[in-house]
């Protein structure tokens, strides 16, 4: 297989005519200044490596536009959240996954971390199947042509000291160890011949959710399985007041010291922390994910992204509850928060920001081997349009710029994932009509009963 790229950002600058060759899967050739060769597919605009989207709850996108009627808080927010989790089962969430994950890649995404712990039936009785949440989730992914990452979460409690209670009881295992006995089983599973696209990981959905003793748990399964560990971190103050309350210490601290952190742990939001946080996250290498759409959404404050960067952590960038599925946006967020924050232009540079969607985000996900234009890679590539009227005009010497703060996922017109045509012409090849999609399962998962 050959591609030929118009423009290519190749991780150091952007590079014109370069020729992408492919054996299956995985890059084989990757040069610049080479002459279309007459059987190559040609790519106007600029190449990017495949997009990784580090953190996602697939179900929320059912809850797009329709929990900005009134005003409230995350807590209330919350509890429209629970509804709609409360009327899903495996056969609707895999049609409602496959739309979200079709939208994922119409907009350059060629790899997403779901984080997941909607596990069991209404009431908390497993399935048949214990898996078969999880088991959806992949099968989805196959369905709209990316790969996956399954963030299985531990989540025990309905907050410090609280149980689980309502639509919270379909997430929990008891405990961890029930928790690890059911993700081993979905782990041996994944790593079979199967299911290719697909890799298992851990999460600890937050300090709230799991008591202390469990933490540790859970980080010694991912740590056993050198398997990506995720946890939500520091999204709201009232978690770090609960915490300090509970534990006399931050949510950070807590983590640190339960063994939960590290260069295989991403911690997702990481809004409101302490210096001594930002040097724990940074010391122990833990990557992070920023979610700026959701943040804003929520109302949940700027996280310190730049200071946790130069502290050590990697950041990755997630759409978390899907307000919008656009990795520019989140991309350009961090820089735009940061000038907002500190009423100071230059934060980033085009070639940090376009790494914290692409190269940091799969690593984050343990996919290390994808996010680069290069031999041995993974044949992922996303191509923008330069010429659309958002892009048009700037030239291509400020083409990273270009996609990096006037780009949207609309003007992403061809996705290639492990050497795979998703979608051209910013069609998608697997699901035809994604907006019909996502319009047939929303409209199943929000219809209210019948009286």
């Amino acid at each position: 297989m050959q591609w030929h790229a118009e423009f290519a950002w190749l991780g150091d600058g952007v590079a014109a005519d370069v020729l992408i060759e492919a054996d299956g899967e995985r890059f084989t050739g990757v040069t610049p200044g080479v002459p279309a060769p007459p059987d190559a597919a040609r790519l106007p605009g600029l190449t990017l490596p495949g997009l990784a989207n580090a953190h996602s709850h697939a179900f929320h996108r059912a809850l797009r536009g329709r929990v900005q009627a009134d005003r409230g808080t995350f807590w209330t927010w919350r509890e429209q959240m629970y509804k709609v989790a409360d009327r899903l089962d495996p056969a609707s969430y895999r049609a409602l996954a496959t739309a979200v994950y079709a939208e994922m890649a119409l907009a350059g995404i060629s790899c997403v971390g779901e984080f997941h712990y909607l596990h069991h039936r209404p009431g908390g009785e497993p399935y048949g199947e214990p898996n078969a949440m999880g088991e959806a989730l992949i099968a989805a992914a196959a369905d709209a042509g990316i790969r996956i990452t399954l963030l299985d979460a531990c989540y025990l409690a309905g907050g410090i000291g609280q149980p689980l209670k309502g639509p919270q009881l379909r997430f929990g295992d008891g405990n961890a160890g029930n928790w690890a006995r059911r993700v081993d089983s979905l782990y041996e599973a994944t790593g079979k011949s199967s299911h290719p696209h697909a890799r298992v990981g851990a999460a600890i959905h937050s300090v709230r959710a799991v008591p202390r003793e469990q933490i540790t748990a859970v980080a010694g399964w991912a740590k056993e399985h050198r398997a990506p560990l995720h946890v939500h971190l520091s999204e709201q103050p009232a978690e770090n007041e609960a915490c300090a309350e509970e534990y006399g210490m931050t949510p950070t601290r807590l983590l640190a010291d339960c063994g939960a952190l590290g260069a295989l742990t991403v911690a997702v939001h990481a809004t409101h922390l302490t210096e001594e946080d930002i040097g724990l996250l940074g010391t122990t290498m833990t990557g992070v994910c920023m979610c700026p759409t959701t943040e804003r959404d929520l109302a949940d404050g700027i996280g310190p992204a730049r200071d946790v960067c130069d502290a050590g952590s990697p950041i990755c960038l997630g759409s978390d509850q899907h307000a919008v599925i656009d990795l520019f946006e989140e991309a350009r967020a961090l820089e735009l928060d940061e000038r907002l924050r500190t009423r100071q232009r230059g934060h980033w540079s085009s070639g940090e920001l376009l790494a914290t969607a692409t190269s940091n985000g799969h690593y984050g996900l343990g996919w290390p081997e994808a996010g680069r234009l290069e031999p041995g890679s993974y044949a992922d590539l996303v191509t923008v349009a330069l010429d659309s009227v958002r892009t048009a005009g700037a030239g291509p010497e400020f083409a990273a710029e270009t996609a990096v703060f006037a780009a949207t996922a609309a003007d992403v017109r061809n996705v290639v994932v492990s050497g795979r045509e998703i979608v051209r012409d910013g069609e998608h090849l697997l699901v035809p009509d994604v907006a019909g999609a996502l319009a047939a399962a929303i409209a199943e998962v929000t219809a209210e009963p019948d009286a």
